[in-house]
């Protein structure tokens, strides 16, 4: 479903009212009763119906009514929440084109009051590719309505904790900025993916550069295990960026050293296809050099080092757990409790929607979809 912006500005406060109210009503419901709806959103005149059809209308919330009268939100409402949440803190101003679309997330150009244009990515766990796997290995039996709108804030909440430990500790990575939801805004990152990349000044620097990032990421405690052409950024300098990082394991996980030891085949199978660079195999009776291929058990490992500064940035255990076993395809019908979402919710109270400058926001949103220079 394609993002369109243009229809925040048409929205009123009584239609983010009710959007809320079927964000809060799915804590403990897969498809959210109307009249419940209408008791949460407790518009004054009622008028509650009007509104759903409206939302209906702009595809931001679904209609079931196999069991019974109720309603789900839908990605693009989900997304619209998460925007008018950005926009209302001053994060951005300005949604321009989108500049990036994966099985997993759609990133798109924003910019604040002053100009600045940055990256704004919405996490989408559930989108057609994972449906099919889900079909296969039933992820979340038949409770997958609300989940993957969980799911995605967990990916968003995880990426962005690790994303703001990484940058204190030096790594190269994009600036987090905020997040809410399923939603992470960051710095822009001028360069391209590697992938696109045909040819290189100095293949032999930046190859040792990125295999030194994974070998130092392992000596901080943690595994990218999606480090690949697709996820490193290059420059025209070729500084090197690491960017996705919802998939990041720990060294102590049972399957580090498979996730370690992948990470560098893609690396190395990559540089010697595109750019013939050969590698010398290091033997049992050889120490390690920068043209040997890094081993797992000679990497001193700090397992746990970056546990605190996760959890200062809101990443706990809990989500952790929650995540993992969605990527291992272990999640069970009670796995994924709708109630994690409370203290998501709580930011977000339904009584204080009457004080919101709604105005204010359609203002600031008049340039919006426009392409952002």
């Amino acid at each position: 479903m394609k993002l369109d912006v243009d229809v925040l500005r048409y929205l009123s406060k009584d239609d983010f009212r009710v959007l809320t109210a079927v964000e809060m009503g799915m804590r403990n419901h897969e498809i959210v009763p109307s009249d419940l709806i209408g008791r949460i959103a407790s518009l004054k005149h009622g008028g509650t119906y009007k509104v759903l059809k409206n939302l209906l209308k702009h595809k931001l919330v679904h209609h079931d009514s196999s069991k019974y009268d109720g309603f789900r939100l839908t990605y693009l409402g989900y997304d619209f929440l998460a925007i008018k949440t950005m926009v209302n803190r001053g994060v951005f101003t300005a949604v321009g084109r989108q500049i990036g679309v994966g099985k997993e997330s759609d990133i798109f150009e924003v910019s604040n009051e002053d100009g600045t244009v940055m990256a704004m990515k919405l996490h989408r766990l559930g989108r057609t590719s994972f449906r099919a796997v889900k079909s296969k290995r039933d992820y979340l039996r038949h409770r997958s309505s609300f989940n993957w709108l969980y799911l995605s804030r967990l990916a968003a909440l995880k990426e962005f904790a690790f994303m703001k430990a990484l940058e204190e500790h030096g790594f190269p990575v994009p600036n987090a900025v905020d997040c809410n939801r399923h939603c992470v805004v960051m710095s822009l990152i001028q360069g391209y993916p590697l992938v696109q990349v045909k040819q290189l000044q100095n293949p032999e620097t930046v190859f040792e550069t990125i295999i030194g990032l994974v070998v130092r990421l392992a000596e901080h405690g943690l595994i990218h295990c999606d480090f690949n052409e697709f996820n490193i950024m290059i420059d025209d300098d070729e500084k090197v960026t690491m960017i996705d990082f919802p998939q990041m394991v720990s060294v102590s996980h049972r399957n580090a050293q498979m996730y370690f030891d992948r990470d560098i085949e893609c690396i190395f199978k990559f540089f010697g296809k595109r750019f013939n660079l050969s590698f010398e195999e290091c033997s049992d009776d050889i120490d390690d050099d920068e043209s040997s291929r890094p081993s797992f058990s000679s990497i001193t490992k700090t397992a746990g080092f970056l546990d605190k500064e996760l959890a200062a940035s809101g990443f706990t255990r809990k989500d952790e757990d929650d995540i993992q076993k969605f990527i291992e395809g272990d999640v069970e019908d009670d796995d994924v409790s709708d109630d994690e979402h409370d203290s998501e919710l709580s930011q977000t109270n339904i009584k204080g929607f009457d004080s919101l400058h709604l105005d204010q926001v359609k203002s600031q949103l008049q340039d919006v979809t426009r392409k952002v220079k």
